[in-house]
């Protein structure tokens, strides 16, 4: 079979994902690898130094990653981590992306239901690989011996097929404790197929600059990935100071990002950049006219501008008492979405 059910008509998506989760890789090594080339019908020379399967589809052919220095700690026997096969081109920009994700997306939960796994991988992909500046969304129907997994690609998304074992065990041996040791963030739901899977530990930013910048690639990629994903975030943050420890801020975000701020009343949002409901009228059907007082539309994909959003934000809760980040309290309300249980690793903040 090779991929085409005509001389015209590719393959789809869904179909291509069905053989990908049937397909026997025989334990990634070199006789398995090409026995799996053979099972798809893609052209592969069988050596080593070769990465590239001929799949004759329009997005481009597939791609083999090798077992190498920093795979290498990770496996189990295995020759190869991981075969990765773009579905879909996008323009460049944060919307088309986001959108090429999530009709791969839809049309992929019809075909193999809904995905066990969830998240995004942030700027620090598998086996360090660095993620898209869009945004690093990905979904995985997890099994055994091999896990699928809807990646964001280069180009466009991507179906990933890779032994379960290595891909989980590097994420696993992430959370060592240092600032930035993981990033972004981690969902699952309660699928039979995820009984054993593990967690990592996370990490705690040490200064005001380490949030900045970790809240700051959180906020600016945040709506592209909802989008991309298909889910609605909902984020309150407390801040704990000499009163207790009440909300200071809600994010809210599906296709576009709204913040708003509750500070107290010795401090003065307008001047930290905050504005109201008639300057982010979009807020209206988020929060009523007065409650919060404060707020921002930051905009949908590719629209929010991270940085400067995390200053506010930093500068609010400092302005409001709040005097070291482990202060900045992320909502555990957040930790629920659409069914999946959800940490948010690249934040490097408590939650409660």
């Amino acid at each position: 079979m090779n991929g085409q059910r005509g001389s015209t008509e590719e393959e789809s998506i869904a179909d291509l994902a069905r053989r990908l989760v049937a397909a026997d890789t025989g334990g990634w090594t070199p006789d398995g690898v090409r026995a799996l080339a053979a099972q798809l019908g893609w052209a592969w020379s069988g050596t080593p130094s070769d990465t590239v399967l001929t799949t004759g589809r329009s997005a481009g052919n597939a791609h083999l990653r090798p077992v190498g220095e920093f795979e290498e700690r990770y496996v189990g026997g295995e020759s190869y981590v991981e075969l990765a096969v773009p579905v879909a081109t996008a323009a460049p920009d944060d919307a088309a992306q986001a959108a090429a994700f999530r009709a791969a997306k839809d049309e992929l939960t019809e075909a193999l239901g809904k995905p066990s796994i969830m998240g995004s991988h942030g700027d620090m992909g598998p086996f360090y690989d660095s993620g898209q500046l869009w945004g690093a969304p990905f979904l995985r129907w997890r099994g055994r011996p091999d896990t699928l997994e809807l990646r964001a690609g280069k180009s466009g998304p991507e179906l990933v097929l890779q032994p379960t074992g290595p891909a989980e065990n590097w994420f696993w041996r992430q959370g060592v404790g240092e600032e930035n040791s993981i990033s972004g963030f981690f969902g699952s739901n309660r699928d039979q197929a995820n009984v054993g899977l593990g967690f990592p530990g996370g990490w705690k930013a040490r200064s005001w600059e380490t949030v900045t910048r970790s809240l700051g690639d959180f906020l600016g990629a945040l709506p592209a990935e909802t989008t991309a994903l298909g889910v609605r975030i909902g984020m309150p943050f407390y801040g704990r100071n000499a009163h207790g420890a009440p909300i200071l801020f809600d994010v809210t975000c599906g296709d576009r990002l709204a913040i708003g701020c509750f500070a107290p009343d010795d401090v003065d949002p307008a001047a930290l950049g905050w504005g109201t409901a008639a300057q982010h009228p979009s807020t209206a059907s988020i929060w009523d006219d007065d409650d919060p007082v404060w707020r921002v539309d930051a905009g949908g994909p590719g629209e929010p501008k991270g940085r400067a959003l995390a200053e506010m934000l930093v500068a609010t809760a400092r302005a409001a008492g709040v005097s070291d980040p482990s202060d900045l309290i992320v909502g555990g309300e957040a930790e629920y979405v659409d069914g999946y249980h959800v940490t948010y690793y690249g934040l490097g903040l408590p939650t409660g």
